[in-house]
């Protein structure tokens, strides 16, 4: 039979075992839960007794349990559908690590009124960072849900001051202004807005119809702009060839006409060398009683003669002058004779018929 006293301090020895444990689980659970291990690009907003305390940076940092809370943030997550076709899907959840790493939003397309009162489909891109941790936690109770609201109504201000055309055409026009106009607003919640890119504009099926006529009409338009120019340039050209062409050939007829005119010049000048040679052998010959003039018409009235008797003509017409050139010819050679010089070749005579 045990003792009552030794089972007294049996008891008493349990219930420090326990009270000895629970204390030793108690500073360990204390010690855990006050190392917390931040990863790069993240942060933790320190709450003590409900107040800001710190910021938490990367690295092993130490917390007091149960006094110091982290202070949780809503924050949403673009998934995948496990159900597959590509379809993703939206998931908001409070966390307490704020990711710094940039973040893009996709936001789902929205229908936006242009200046010419055409409405169209925007589907845009988000790019921001968050800059400061303590004011995305409290001075915004959601930031996503506000950036996508805040970008949604500054894309419908910024496109009704366009029309339609200008949309299309100034894409980056419309990235710049609103990025500039989200940034500025965003600033108030720590975050930096780095890009803003729009990933479609779809109007209506009746003005995208029309757009592909006019589209096919511009190019048509073109395609004959560019075939009259082609048929202008091949004219201009061809005019050239001609133009080039007649210089070369009349450049060509004015060398000939100079060469030929220089050729007669030359024959004219040895003709007339001759005849001055020709006229000083019959001076020589007849001297001072004698007259070459007489001769040399003589002579070549007697040639004209001879081209005369040779034409295929059966008829034959003599001047009546010839006659006296004859007797001018046989008083030219008693002349000669009474001279005694020899008397100068006179050509023959071709035998004509006088009518």
């Amino acid at each position: 039979m045990i003792h009552p006293q030794v089972l007294s301090c049996g008891l008493e020895g349990n219930a420090a075992l326990v009270v000895l444990t629970a204390f030793v689980v108690l500073v360990t659970v204390i010690i855990v839960k006050g190392f917390r291990i931040v990863q790069q690009a993240e942060t933790v907003v320190i709450e003590r007794l409900g107040k800001y305390h710190k910021t938490l940076a990367s690295g092993v940092n130490i917390i007091i349990p149960i006094i110091d809370k982290p202070r949780e943030i809503t924050w949403r997550y673009v998934e995948s559908d496990p159900r597959g076709g590509g379809l993703v899907y939206y998931r908001v959840r409070k966390v307490e690590r704020i990711d710094l790493r940039e973040t893009v939003y996709d936001f789902p397309k929205q229908n936006v009124i242009t200046k010419d009162n055409v409405t169209i489909e925007i589907n845009a891109l988000l790019y921001f960072q968050i800059t400061d941790p303590v004011r995305a936690v409290y001075e915004i109770a959601n930031l996503p849900d506000a950036i996508e609201k805040l970008t949604q109504t500054t894309m419908r201000n910024v496109i009704g001051e366009m029309d339609l055309d200008h949309t299309l055409s100034s894409r980056d026009h419309i990235n710049t202004k609103l990025r500039a106009i989200l940034d500025e607003a965003a600033d108030k919640w720590g975050v930096k807005v780095n890009r803003v890119e729009l990933q479609d504009i779809n109007p209506p099926a009746a003005i995208r119809e029309d757009m592909e006529k006019q589209m096919r009409a511009e190019r048509e338009r073109r395609a004959n702009v560019l075939q009259a120019e082609g048929f202008k340039a091949a004219a201009i050209l061809k005019a050239e060839g001609q133009r080039q062409a007649y210089i070369q050939e009349a450049e060509g007829s004015k060398q000939a006409a100079i060469l030929s005119a220089e050729g007669k010049a030359e024959a004219t000048v040895r003709i007339a060398n001759a005849e001055a040679q020709a006229m000083k052998i019959v001076m020589d010959a007849v001297g001072a009683k004698g007259d070459p003039v007489q001769y040399l018409v003589a002579v070549k009235y007697i040639e004209s003669l001879k081209e005369m008797a040779a034409s295929p003509q059966k008829t034959v017409f003599m001047p009546v002058e010839a006659s006296a050139v004859m007797g001018s010819l046989g008083a030219l050679k008693k002349m000669f004779d009474a001279e005694g010089g020899s008397t100068p070749p006179v050509p023959p005579v071709p035998p004509v018929r006088r009518v």
